[in-house]
């Protein structure tokens, strides 16, 4: 076939010229990936209304059907180039409901989705214009199905009025770019590969094909490897959170954020991921408050909108960024809300158990008044310390509900004072949005209780990142609460998973300030920020990556024609799957990054919980089994950084467990066996009792003795010659309780440490050992006991022959 050209007769002299990649390179997709094209075909085809739900089937078939396509050309012409048509000659038409003779119509389908969903590539555009400016010649080479008309036709329709010199696509002349086609475009253009370049997002068929061929070229990938990495998980989380829905089709978010993380690679590694990550999110986020402040505003309606402090810090400088001052920032948290909103004990009784651990003046801190009784009873106690469930169930008979309201009434008055303060004309407002992270609407329903006790009668809208929805049954009738990723978004088991993990997301959100425990006049008295200068500083960079997202989004989406929030729906489902592979299926520079944050309790303690703590986890696997450590409560907060620290593989198995997707009888342990223990006691006396093994869904073997403090042992000996004489060690560990059933279930695990371990006849290496004889054994030292049973759980994974 002969070369497309715009008329121009090639020159006789040698010169030089600039060509240009098509398709990820001077032209993007609105989709994922470029598969997304068959998603879109699959649509456009009408298929979609006559084999619903089976897009992801058509799309297979379609890459089959290509694969099948190239292998028969390889056969036939020796050469694996294919035009379309040819393509679709492979396509299993029965099995969707069509005949051959719709070939033709699925041709035009694909071709009408690669019309609808190909974009200029403004950056590669001005390139071309500076290089025709400049005097070089200028054309387009592509590896594609489709050939030269066609890719002119969607060129042009990509930008109207587009010329070039050459344009080649390798299926009119059976050659890649990595075979003989940059030879045949230098040799029929008369062109010097020494003086011409050529630009595409393909190492192999761009870079190296170009360069074999002398031809200089410059490389412009879609993504670096590392976000690519991401990318590829987040496609696989799309998939497992929001089953069904279109995988690729995503309104060209994701192109945006390509686009935009080429921009921020020379950042620092906070700075570009809070633009490709955090930014995204919060922007997606940042769209659904303004379509939720339009659901609310009407005739007759003064609305106002608050962001609530700390963990709204981010959404509200972002709002500030897009929309200018047209917001409010109200720092109120649960533990101010609940005691101004009390009128009777129960909501402090409810409150308690999410502290952890009580003494005195934290009492105080967040109760703002100590009575004798109070105070008796701390000093009572072990160390002056209680739990919040024991304070809760003991504090009928502590305090009198009398101070308790008088307390309120008063810390209600400060409050409204401050939101009267920070919302302009808040007493002729007629409904408040409260936009927050989520989770369960707490602060806007102690609002609700304050405004009814004051009379006010402004009607409160929640508007949550994440929403907890079956929280706000109880809601009042004129108010309402709307969540971004909702339920309808995601299943409620899979948002528990997502509201385990988000400490890491509070901490990218919040201010550096401490958090308010009072009000005088108008100002917030805060509690001073536990954090370190080195955590504050990270997030700052962090959000600083996000809010340059956020400020340059809307232009270089306008520049792409991309409207990447437009569909709410699609924006949610994305803005979840994006949240949740850096929550869930975070990478190993991540991790690093972030592992070293701490979170605050927030509740008016000092105290702070670790992110990270993979040994945590590998305890509770060893002594509780896979799914007990995915349910495991915090700390650490990051529970899913937790598992990917002790491998990605842990991390994909805790997010199949929060996607209902681990079935316990392939996952869990079962029996394998039994195995004789001896049991020695401190005067000499020794006795054997069988104890079950069990081999894990993992390949893991597990043994659990129970001993109690009445048998006085001081030493176990386990035989691992009798059921695994080499393998790997991952641990020992302790539980304790006074009956055997709550020790096993206790998430209190103590581990032993290796060198309190005895190898006898065995030859050990690290956690690698290898019994000399079949009398080896490991001898595991008794812990002095503070509770009437212990369980000790051991962890190998054999190598070599199966248990016996």
């Amino acid at each position: 076939m002969k070369t497309a050209t715009t008329g121009l007769e090639p020159r006789a002299r040698i010169v030089s010229a600039w060509s240009f990649d098509v398709f990820d390179t001077f032209l993007l997709r609105a989709c994922t990936t470029p598969d997304g094209v068959f998603e879109r075909t699959y649509e456009l085809s009408g298929i979609s209304r006559t084999c619903p739900d089976v897009s992801a089937s058509f799309v297979q078939h379609r890459i089959q059907a290509e694969s099948r396509a190239r292998r028969a050309a390889k056969e036939k012409r020796g050469r694996s180039e294919v035009h379309i048509d040819e393509i679709y000659s492979f396509f299993p038409f029965n099995l969707f409901g069509l005949a051959r003779s719709d070939l033709n119509h699925l041709v035009e389908s694909e071709f009408s989705a690669e019309l609808e969903l190909c974009r200029t590539n403004p950056d590669m555009f001005r390139q071309y214009l500076d290089m025709k400016r400049a005097g070089h010649r200028v054309g387009f080479i592509s590896d594609t199905y489709w050939d030269s008309s066609r890719l002119g036709q969607l060129l042009r329709a990509c930008r109207p009025g587009l010329t070039w010199d050459f344009l080649y696509a390798s299926c009119d002349h059976g050659s890649g770019k990595s075979e003989d086609l940059f030879a045949k475009y230098l040799t029929e253009q008369g062109i010097d590969a020494s003086a011409s370049f050529h630009i595409g997002d393909n190492e192999r068929a761009d870079i190296k094909g170009a360069r074999r061929h002398g031809i200089r070229p410059h490389y412009y990938p879609q993504a670096s490897r590392e976000l690519a990495s991401k990318l590829q998980r987040e496609t696989a989380l799309f998939e497992l959170l929001c089953p069904g829905a279109p995988s690729r089709l995503d309104q060209g978010s994701r192109t945006l954020r390509r686009m935009m993380a080429a921009r921020s690679a020379d950042k620092s590694p906070a700075f570009h991921l809070g633009a490709t990550v955090l930014g995204p999110v919060m922007t997606a986020f940042d769209a659904f408050v303004a379509r939720r402040c339009g659901q609310v505003a009407g005739a007759d309606r003064n609305v106002a909108l608050g962001f609530l402090g700390r963990d709204g810090f981010l959404p509200h400088r972002l709002w500030q960024e897009l929309h200018g001052m047209t917001s409010a920032y109200i720092e109120i948290n649960r533990r101010v809300g609940l005691m101004a909103s009390a009128d009777t004990m129960q909501p402090l009784a409810d409150f308690l158990p999410k502290i952890a651990k009580f003494d005195a003046p934290t009492f105080r801190e967040v109760v703002k008044l100590l009575p004798p009784k109070v105070a008796a009873f701390f000093a009572t106690s072990p160390d002056g310390i209680v739990t919040g469930r024991e304070l809760a169930a003991a504090l009928p008979t502590l305090m009198e509900t009398s101070d308790l309201l008088e307390l309120a009434a008063i810390l209600r008055a400060r409050l409204l004072a401050y939101m009267r303060h920070e919302i302009p004309d808040f007493d002729d407002c007629t409904d408040l949005v409260l936009v927050d992270l989520g989770y369960s609407g707490s602060v806007q329903k102690a609002l609700r209780r304050v405004f009814d006790q004051e009379g006010i009668r402004i009607r409160l809208h929640g508007a949550y990142l994440l929403s907890l929805d079956d929280s706000f049954i109880d809601l009042a009738e004129d108010d309402s609460a709307a969540g971004f990723i909702s339920d309808l978004v995601v299943t409620p088991h899979v948002k528990r998973m997502l509201v385990r993990n988000v400490a890491l997301l509070e901490q990218a959100c919040c201010s550096a300030d401490g958090s308010v425990r009072d009000y005088e006049g108008n100002q917030v008295l805060r509690e001073i920020n536990p954090h370190s200068a080195t955590q504050i500083a990270l997030t700052a960079e962090l959000q600083a990556g996000a809010l340059a997202f956020a400020a340059s989004a809307g232009n270089v989406a306008l520049d792409f024609c991309l409207s990447p929030f437009a569909a709410p729906d699609v924006a949610a489902r994305w803005s979840a799957a994006t949240l949740a592979r850096l929550l869930l299926l975070p990478d190993d520079d991540e991790l690093a990054l972030l592992g070293g944050l701490q979170h605050d309790v927030n509740l008016g303690t000092q105290a702070l919980a670790p992110m990270l703590d993979p040994e945590f986890v590998r305890n509770q696997i060893t002594a509780r089994g896979l799914s007990a450590a995915c349910t495991s409560a915090g700390p650490p907060m990051w529970l899913a950084g937790s598992f990917a620290r002790l491998s990605p593989s842990y991390a994909y198995l805790y997010t199949l467990f929060g996607t209902n997707r681990l079935p316990a009888d392939v996952f869990e342990e079962s029996p394998c066996g039994a195995v004789q223990v001896g049991l020695f006691c401190a005067d000499g006396e020794a006795s054997l009792e069988s104890v079950a093994v069990h081999r894990t869904g993992l390949g893991e073997i597990r043994v659990r003795i129970s001993v109690s403090r009445a048998m006085g042992i001081a030493m176990i000996a386990l035989p691992l010659p009798k059921f695994a004489a080499e393998g790997l060690l991952h641990g020992v560990t302790i539980q304790s309780a006074d009956d055997v059933r709550d020790a096993a279930e206790s998430q209190d695990v103590l581990a032993i440490t290796a060198e309190s371990l005895v190898y006898a006849g065995i030859q050990r290496n690290g956690d690698h050992y290898r019994a000399e004889s079949e009398d080896g054994c490991l001898l595991i030292p008794i812990a002095p006991m503070t509770q009437d049973v212990a369980v000790y759980s051991v962890a190998i994974t054999p190598l070599g022959s199966s248990p016996k």
